[in-house]
């Protein structure tokens, strides 16, 4: 069997990642691979049902996959018209109706974060604190205590120093899931996006108070009646992992 039959046999069985690696090895490869019944193939396999249509597309099956493939591939984002030192953020808790906490956070502190993370915190949260993933954090000096048998409730609101419009990020959502093995309890409230993007929806803001229940030997107390809380992160995970991605999603809130 000669070599350009062995390819014929083997070509089709290819993902169009390799098979088109396999067009860079020589020119007789890619004269070989070009052939459009291998990307037939290739675009039966990702889309069986294309293959149904009575017509056969008005574009090669290579120009069809290289077309639909492009656009899975990350696009390199526009710098943001927001920056963190035109913002501030207002953060309100309250422990059943008593307001516990309220500040407002310039832009850049969450920026900076929490530096140093104090003593006393589980290895859990310690990693996360100090490794390199993006994170908006704010130490909470004095700290305050939290018992656990009361209900918290917290409200975000960001503002912009440019034109003086506020936007809310998050309304007045309880700290429903407590998660004591990461020393964070979570609260969270959907996205509202100005109507000028009507597809976008059902991205979350997540907020975090960050607390210690260790004991006088440094374990953990797990008859602690209170957390102690220490710093707050606000995360945009499900849509935003960078100060970039985070910009253009709060750009596109409904600012009023």
């Amino acid at each position: 069997m000669s070599l350009e039959e062995v390819l014929k046999a083997v070509f089709p069985l290819l993902d169009g990642v390799d098979l088109a690696a396999c067009m860079v090895v020589c020119k007789q490869w890619r004269h070989i691979a070009k052939d459009d019944y291998f990307w037939k193939c290739v675009c039966m396999k990702r889309w069986p049902s294309i293959g149904k249509r009575p017509n056969p597309p008005t574009v090669t099956y290579y120009k069809l996959y290289q077309t639909f493939n492009k656009r899975q591939h990350q696009r390199t984002l526009l710098p943001p018209r927001l920056s963190f030192n035109e913002l501030e953020f207002f953060i309100d808790i309250w422990s059943e109706d008593k307001l516990i906490f309220s500040e407002v956070v310039p832009g850049p502190v969450l920026q900076i974060g929490i530096k140093t993370p104090p003593a006393g915190i589980c290895d859990m949260l310690k990693f996360h604190l100090e490794g390199p993933e993006y994170k908006m954090t704010l130490p909470v000096d004095p700290r305050f205590t939290v018992p656990w048998s009361q209900t918290v409730s917290v409200s975000v609101l960001v503002g912009r120093k440019d034109s003086n419009k506020v936007a809310c990020i998050i309304d007045k959502s309880l700290f429903d899931y407590i998660d004591r093995t990461a020393s964070r309890a979570l609260a969270f409230d959907f996205l509202v996006f100005s109507p000028n993007y009507p597809f976008i929806s059902g991205i979350r803001a997540w907020i975090s108070l960050l607390f210690t229940e260790d004991g006088n030997d440094g374990v953990m107390d797990v008859f602690k009646d209170a957390m102690d809380v220490f710093g707050i992160e606000l995360d945009f995970c499900d849509a935003a992992n960078s100060e970039e991605e985070v910009l253009w999603l709060l750009d596109m809130l409904d600012w009023k």
